[in-house]
């Protein structure tokens, strides 16, 4: 399964949930405006037959028994209303939290908002005189029209936590597979390369004089970091200040003996000659391997690879520019990511590996400076200077 069909189904299961979410969120949204609506209908309802009470009240007289009506009237505990007369004059108020100082500008810019936020409703007193009634939605009116996006921002916050663990949990797994398939690699590796280092000494005693035995020992050497690498996966490296010119110029020498000559590295070092650094000196080595690699890949095995060492007032940087084939600025990031490889063969774990060694074990950072289709790449490491 390729890198792109996992990122596309990544995309499309996040898609999914999120559509998920929005259908919950609207299909709330839908029936708590219709239960707002029905409850503001009641509330209108309620305030129309206060009115009336309100009305019997005025045109009373004393013989009239207004133990119903009062009841009525008390019984509005909930709903805000205003009384005025014609010309918007205060008389009365219900269920209003009113302020001790300005209370007359208060009521004048509360009388002003209820009559555009709902129709007044006109109490006849007399023949001559009229009176109306303003009022506001209910305190339980208001919640309710809240209620759906307090829902929408749950679910939000419930998928966004699910995402996290999700994926906290599966990095998890794969740190734990790819640390136990590091340790049993060098396990495995330890025997044989025991076995060819005294191979090695046996041919040179046999053989002193041979000029290919120097590099076989490097090379059974050189399997032996490997195995070291691979074993430190996984635990904490020890770091030592190392001069970081010199740790560049080994793994270097050690590759330019077995590349293609068609293929130049150059170092270009503008740091102090006494530029150290805290490196776990095995591990970073396979850093700059692996970005040389990668840049002798893309170039298809021709072309010039520049290593640039530079110095900052707090770090140091050293930048891989390589003449290949570039890439698109989408993949910037992607590089890094496990398993991604354009080549053929291959697991696409070098620059994963690289970036955790870079910004885990040495607390620095590795990105794609700079990269266009056709005209190479760069990739820059920035370390912070041994202290």
């Amino acid at each position: 399964m390729s890198p792109m069909f996992n990122t596309i189904k990544k995309i499309n299961l996040r898609l999914a949930f999120i559509g998920i979410a929005s259908t919950i969120a609207l299909i709330s949204l839908f029936f708590t405006n219709r239960l707002v609506n029905q409850l503001a209908n009641e509330e209108r309802n309620k305030v129309a037959i206060w009115a009336e009470a309100t009305r019997s009240v005025a045109r009373a007289d004393n013989q009239s028994d207004l133990t119903l009506i009062m009841r009525v009237l008390e019984g509005n505990t909930t709903i805000p209303v205003v009384i005025v007369d014609e010309h918007d004059n205060y008389i009365t108020s219900r269920n209003i939290n009113e302020p001790q100082n300005g209370l007359s500008e208060f009521r004048h810019k509360y009388i002003t908002r209820l009559k555009k936020k709902h129709p007044g409703i006109e109490i006849i007193i007399g023949p001559t005189i009229k009176q109306y009634i303003y009022y506001d939605d209910s305190v339980l009116i208001k919640e309710l029209a809240y209620f759906p996006y307090v829902q929408l921002g749950v679910i939000a916050l419930f998928i966004l936590l699910s995402f996290w663990a999700f994926a906290g949990t599966k990095k998890a797994e794969q740190n734990q597979v790819w640390v136990g398939l590091s340790k049993e690699t060098a396990h495995q590796l330890g025997t044989p390369i025991s076995s060819l280092m005294a191979w090695a000494e046996l041919l040179k005693g046999k053989y002193p004089n041979d000029t290919l035995l120097p590099e076989m020992g490097n090379d059974i050497n050189r399997l032996k970091i490997i195995a070291e690498r691979f074993s430190k996966i996984g635990s904490k490296p020890e770091l030592i200040p190392i001069p970081l010119s010199d740790a560049l110029e080994g793994v270097i020498t050690y590759m330019r003996n077995r590349i293609s000559n068609k293929v130049e590295i150059k170092i270009i070092n503008k740091t102090r000659e006494s530029a150290e650094v805290s490196l776990n000196l095995p591990l970073f080595e396979w850093v700059i391997e692996n970005l040389c690699k990668n840049a002798i890949d893309a170039m298809d095995g021709s072309g010039k690879i520049t290593i640039s060492l530079n110095e900052q007032p707090k770090n140091y940087v050293i930048d891989v520019r390589d003449t290949g084939k570039g890439m698109i600025k989408s993949m910037f990031k992607m590089v890094f990511s496990p398993g991604f490889t354009t080549k053929k063969r291959g697991w696409g774990l070098g620059l994963s590996l690289a970036k955790r060694i870079v910004e885990e074990y040495h607390q620095g950072k590795i990105f794609v400076k700079q990269s266009e289709p056709g005209k190479g790449t760069t990739f820059r490491i920035i370390l912070h200077k041994f202290n």
